[in-house]
């Protein structure tokens, strides 16, 4: 017997086409209005939350400034500490949420650091759960995810709408 794995919406991702032009996080500044299909969880002064699109677990988050700034050295105070306080809002929604056995909190500063979008800096917030980087993930450079977007949108949406 035969297992497939299917995940047919990372096409565009691994063939290097992107939906849309420009910056992903600026278009997503920019269109409000969309922030249920396009899974934002929260806009706050100066950051906005949303659900990464090509996640590494369950839950993945991102927290993007509206400004379009290459690094968070060249961002004003305000912001980065309203994206610290977003991260630590996250942390405790996806421990509510999901229970991990940890997080990742990172950015990838520039293209030789592996980020995807170089020109926008954005923090990455990622569940974590013993054992859940197995064979599939390292070997076979596959995710399985247990959920899909829409419904990890559903479950953390609601940890946003609640006030800080």
């Amino acid at each position: 017997m035969t297992d497939f794995l299917w995940s047919p919406w990372r096409a565009a991702y691994v063939s290097g086409q992107s939906p849309g032009t420009g910056c992903v996080f600026c278009r997503l500044k920019a269109e409000p209005e969309l922030d249920d299909k396009r899974h934002v969880l929260h806009r706050g002064r100066f950051n906005f939350v949303v659900l990464n699109l090509y996640p590494y677990t369950s839950g993945h988050l991102l927290i993007a400034p509206y400004e379009h700034l290459s690094r968070p050295s060249k961002a004003l105070k305000p912001a980065t500490d309203e994206m610290m306080d977003l991260a630590i809002r996250a942390e405790l929604a996806l421990e509510a949420e999901y229970g991990p056995d940890g997080f990742n909190l990172g950015m990838n500063l520039g293209r030789a650091a592996g980020a995807g979008v170089a020109d926008h800096y954005h923090l990455h917030v990622l569940p974590r759960w013993i054992g859940d980087a197995n064979f599939t993930t390292t070997v076979g450079e596959t995710r399985v995810l247990s959920e899909n977007l829409s419904d990890t949108y559903r479950k953390l949406k609601r940890h946003f709408r609640e006030s800080a």
